[in-house]
């Protein structure tokens, strides 16, 4: 049962009478379909309906919400939950004793939640403090990330540069079609019904070990010849997640142009669960 705790990770507890309406009318996800057991992903939006702030949520076991969030973010991310506050009674505090904790394979401990991100088939969990043993290192959850297609931001998107789309988080249930107005909810849902999502998340594979930037912060850019189809995030070995324009990956593959990441062959693969084929050209198309 590999564990580790994610040092990059805080809690920010959103309780009061209020927590749930206020949120409902904030965030991504319709908290009325978060079911006990399970962590959910989800986002708040800048009016334009890119993501500011990507997260996990989940209920508390006494009472409000569980926001489970990049540590360098806590305080940007408490600051715009007080700007929307006004006079709803909701309080925030952000849980710094409480480890956040990922674990996968084998029996999951009993108050462990199902991270939703995943597969059930990989049996991936969190856990919010702990005594286990935790015997897992960085890359082998970069790895577990990478295999599945899961991406996070700052290792493998700029927030406010991205779409829910271009993260698949109307595959993986971080975006609720339904549910009543959110910020950034009608550029979303425009999204959604005229099928213009282009950038999707991708694993890519190659033979042998993908390279290194050259510099700290530079990019690895993936190309069909000589044009740029998306970048390299978080990098395991011969893998990698990126986001890439799937309409140029697609005209790619129809012409037997060559994929390659600094002169290295690669093939690119959409996550099995999302449902999605490059083989149309339209990122919305599920897989045959």
């Amino acid at each position: 049962m590999p564990a580790l705790i994610l040092p990059d990770r805080n809690i920010v507890q959103v309780d009061g009478e209020d927590a749930g309406h206020f949120l409902q009318n904030l965030i991504t996800a319709n908290l009325d379909a978060i079911k006990s057991g399970e962590v959910q992903p989800t986002a708040l939006l800048t009016p334009q309906g890119k993501i500011l702030f990507d997260f996990l949520i989940s209920k508390s076991i006494e009472s409000g919400f569980c926001c489970d969030i990049r540590a360098d973010q806590t305080a940007d991310f408490i600051r715009r939950l007080t700007l929307y506050k006004l006079r709803a009674a909701v309080t925030f505090q952000t849980v710094t004793e409480t480890p956040v904790i990922a674990g996968w394979d084998g029996n999951a401990p009993h108050d462990a939640l199902r991270d939703l991100r995943f597969p059930e088939e990989a049996h991936v969990w969190r856990l919010y403090g702990s005594g286990l043993v935790l015997d897992a290192e960085q890359s082998a959850w970069d790895a577990i990330r990478v295999a599945h297609g899961v991406a996070e931001s700052g290792s493998d998107f700029a927030l406010s540069d991205v779409f829910p789309h271009d993260v698949l988080m109307d595959k993986n249930g971080g975006v609720d079609f339904r549910k009543g107005c959110y910020v950034g909810q009608e550029v979303v849902s425009r999204m959604q019904h005229r099928g213009t999502a282009r950038r999707r998340v991708a694993t890519v594979t190659a033979e042998t070990e993908l390279p290194e930037p050259s510099e700290q912060g530079a990019e690895l850019n993936i190309r069909a010849g000589d044009k740029p189809v998306g970048s390299l995030g978080t990098m395991s070995g011969k893998s990698a997640l990126a986001i890439v324009r799937t309409d140029r990956v697609a005209d790619a593959l129809a012409q037997d142009i060559p994929l390659t990441v600094e002169g290295i062959p690669v093939t690119l693969t959409l996550p099995g669960w999302a449902g999605l084929s490059f083989k149309s050209g339209d990122p919305n198309t599920p897989d045959a």
